[in-house]
């Protein structure tokens, strides 16, 4: 299969790409030509998607819409994959991908989700019957306040009653007693309580489909193989998608996943060509990165609870904080929210979400991580300065597998974040009117949400 590195071809000489950019510098001192990213863009027009290198797996995890939340977790955990597309199980195997698929569901939204019901549950648990839930968002903690507009009191009785009898029904309440609020409830039961989420009545058959109206999945927008990539990278940074599915008209099944980690991989085996290292030799302070000051950066502190760490990215709309300490915001650490992950599947980390701090949890992940071999990564944090240039920090996060960098002075304190979105849109820019006849002119409503 081919690569980017193949198939945009040089059609423009070095010559020609050094004369714009040296007429944009003298101008204007930063950023990129348009005319270069005209160039590129007319370049990535013209290669297809299906010249893009399959999945290393060569195959595409699915999940169905009536598989089980906790098989949910089990499936996207055990592939090491952050999303999936959820397939209509009342859809023949025939039928068109239109019919076929109904979204993308988003590993680290299902974690949040059943972590919320975990603190309605332990509330009620507290309580000691389902019928004391009726005391109002107040006491069912940050987390569970979120979901409790969103489901309704029948949906939380319903949660608090599986709890609330699991536990009893074990002896686990009569042996250890129950607490007189959330917090102590959910710790009193350990890791037991961890069990009641996944494993009892009604988390263990709750669907994916059912919890589609507490949270707003991807929607499955699909290319065809012979779309361009000039699509998919738009796709992928303009309107921050994470993967692309692609399909074939003719055929029902998700044939790729393009991701915004395997572009990046994709870019880094560019090196050497001229289209590429006319902005790739750029420093980041050449090519106006970043695009935000240092007051404009979300991050969090390492004595901060790790719940509010995760309720801040998600309020805040990022994938990733830098963990800072001291008035200087001195960059020690990062977590991003595929960590998430770690409070639901990890029962000793789970037993003590309440109290672990940013750095305990740090801590603990890092090293349970490293024994299970995983990819996570918390320390060192991955940095660099604005003198650094594009194809390093291309480089970087390729060879880490990470979606952001954080930029850091001399003193290590932070000033700013690039994403993997920031750099994508360093070689492409939408054309005006690009994507206004997409899928029949629906296309901006079904993202619009996205931008």
């Amino acid at each position: 299969m081919a690569t980017l590195q193949d198939t945009v071809k040089d059609n423009h000489s070095r010559e020609e790409l050094m004369k714009l950019w040296e007429e944009h510098d003298n101008f204007f001192g930063k950023g990129i030509p348009p005319g270069v990213q005209e160039i590129l863009n007319n370049a990535f027009s013209k290669v297809p998607v299906s010249s893009f290198p399959d999945l290393p797996s060569g195959e595409v995890v699915e999940v169905s819409a009536d598989d089980s939340i906790a098989n949910t977790v089990r499936i996207l955990s055990k592939h090491n994959i952050m999303s999936a597309p959820v397939r209509n199980p009342n859809a023949d195997s025939n039928d068109p991908w239109s019919t076929r698929y109904i979204g993308m569901v988003d590993y680290p939204a299902v974690v949040l989700w059943v972590l919320e019901q975990a603190e309605l549950a332990a509330t009620a648990l507290a309580a000691g019957t389902a019928a004391a839930v009726g005391v109002g968002a107040g006491a069912a903690g940050a987390l569970g306040a979120l979901v409790l507009g969103m489901t309704g009191p029948a949906a939380i009785a319903g949660l608090a009653a599986a709890a609330v009898g699991a536990a009893i029904a074990g002896g686990v309440a009569a042996e250890k007693g129950v607490g007189k609020d959330a917090q102590s409830a959910a710790n009193a039961l350990g890791e037991d309580f961890y069990k009641v989420i996944l494993e009892e009545e009604p988390f263990k058959s709750i669907t994916v489909e059912e919890i589609t109206n507490s949270y707003r999945w991807a929607p499955f927008l699909p290319i065809q193989p012979d779309d361009s990539m000039l699509t998919v990278l738009l796709l992928l940074s303009k309107f921050r998608l994470r993967s692309i599915p692609i399909v074939e008209a003719d055929k029902p099944r998700v044939e790729n996943v393009i991701t915004q980690s395997a572009v990046v991989r994709g870019l880094a085996q560019c090196h050497g060509r001229d289209w590429f290292d006319c902005i790739a030799n750029k420093t980041l302070a050449q090519l106006g990165l970043p695009n935000m000051s240092a007051d404009q950066v979300v991050y969090v502190e390492g004595d901060k609870l790790i719940l509010e760490a995760f309720i801040l990215m998600r309020e805040s709309g990022v994938g990733g904080l830098p963990v800072v300490e001291g008035a200087e915001r001195k960059v020690v650490g990062s977590i991003t929210v595929r960590d998430v992950r770690y409070l639901l599947l990890k029962p000793q980390i789970f037993a003590r979400r309440k109290e672990l701090t940013v750095m305990d949890f740090m801590n603990i992940a890092d090293s349970l991580g490293k024994q299970d071999d995983n990819t996570a990564k918390f320390f060192p944090p991955l940095t660099c300065k604005t003198s650094a240039t594009l194809i390093e920090v291309i480089n970087s996060l390729a060879s880490e597998n990470a979606h952001r960098i954080y930029l850091v002075d001399d003193g290590s304190s932070i000033s700013g974040v690039i994403s993997i979105r920031d750099i994508i849109s360093c070689f492409v820019s939408e054309p005006e009117g690009y994507f206004e006849k997409y899928f029949g002119g629906a296309f901006k409503d079904a993202i619009g949400g996205k931008k």
